[in-house]
């Protein structure tokens, strides 16, 4: 029970006081190894696979349905979702922890299928199919959604890149208010507005026409929409800008100072925007950048 439930404290305490109560087992054969890496519990894993003989025997060990330790990592289970919102970040964590218990599994050791001629690969395809199905059309509905924004601001973008506030010099061609600073921070911040709009529409497109298979979900879908969203956002900043500066030429000069309020509260909504987005571009950032199980140590005999 305590390694069902995650009781890490009473499982330490029972390893030190009884080290060879990591071969007991449950009424289906499960040992606490098999457990631990089936509800998803890293520090009790990380507990049970500390370097000793018992340990390490372990990992050799089968339940009545001759489903190894890896076999248990593999199998999808509903019940004990990763503390992460999004099935898409739920695959990725998955799919990391899958890789954990594969690495921490001593060399030499090899494992045979279960009952049922399945190897933990072909488990994990399996259970994870549903998981796979969901991340894929949530990603895709994200992309379509963002990558309609993006298309909308890279035509505003080029067109104000065409145009010049206040016009040209009938003699040189060059803009009339081309030693303003508010001119320059609008060709500037509509130039940034266009490059980004039509980044992050090549990142959406390129999420939508992926093939979304499970090793995708590990590094390449997170980066793609981390950086479609992140140009996003740079763009939608970058327009409300480059809006405002070129608003600025046509208001008169009593009216000016009555403008900055009216500005602030023009980027007030693409504001709110951004902090309903902040907490999944956090998730992203630490799912790309950041192994919750660390999982690169390796058994040596």
């Amino acid at each position: 029970m305590a390694v069902k439930n995650g009781v890490v404290e009473i499982v330490e305490k029972f390893l030190k006081e009884f080290p060879a109560t990591i071969h007991d087992r449950d009424k289906h054969m499960k040992t606490m190894l098999i457990l631990a890496a089936a509800n998803r519990h890293p520090p009790i894993y990380k507990s049970l696979t500390k370097e000793d003989v018992h340990s390490k025997t372990a990992f050799l060990r089968a339940d009545s349905h001759e489903n190894n330790v890896l076999h248990a990592a593999a199998k999808y289970n509903e019940n004990r979702p990763w503390p992460i919102p999004g099935v898409a970040l739920q695959m990725q964590w998955e799919i990391k922890w899958f890789e954990f218990v594969k690495a921490s599994i001593p060399r030499g050791i090899t494992f045979r299928p279960n009952q049922d001629e399945k190897t933990p690969e072909e488990v994990f395809s399996i259970s994870h199919k549903d998981l796979l199905k969901d991340g894929r059309d949530w990603l895709i509905k994200t992309s379509e959604s963002c990558s309609v924004v993006a298309a909308l601001i890279a035509g505003v973008a080029f067109a104000t890149t065409a145009s010049v506030p206040g016009g040209t010099l009938d003699t040189s061609g060059k803009p009339i208010f081309e030693k303003q600073l508010a001119f320059q921070v609008f060709s500037i911040s509509s130039l940034i507005a266009l490059c980004f709009a039509f980044t992050a529409l090549v990142m959406f497109l390129a999420i939508i026409t992926s093939r979304f298979q499970e090793k995708d979900f590990t590094r390449s879908l997170p980066l793609k929409l981390l950086l479609g969203l992140s140009s996003l956002f740079v763009s939608i900043g970058a327009t409300l800008v480059c809006f405002c500066t070129g608003h600025f030429f046509t208001i008169g000069d009593r009216l000016k100072n009555a403008a900055y309020p009216v500005y602030a509260l023009t980027c007030f909504p693409a504001s709110i925007f951004a902090a309903f987005q902040f907490p999944l571009y956090i998730d992203l950032l630490l799912g790309l950048f950041w192994n919750p199980f660390n999982h690169r140590h390796r058994w040596f005999f």
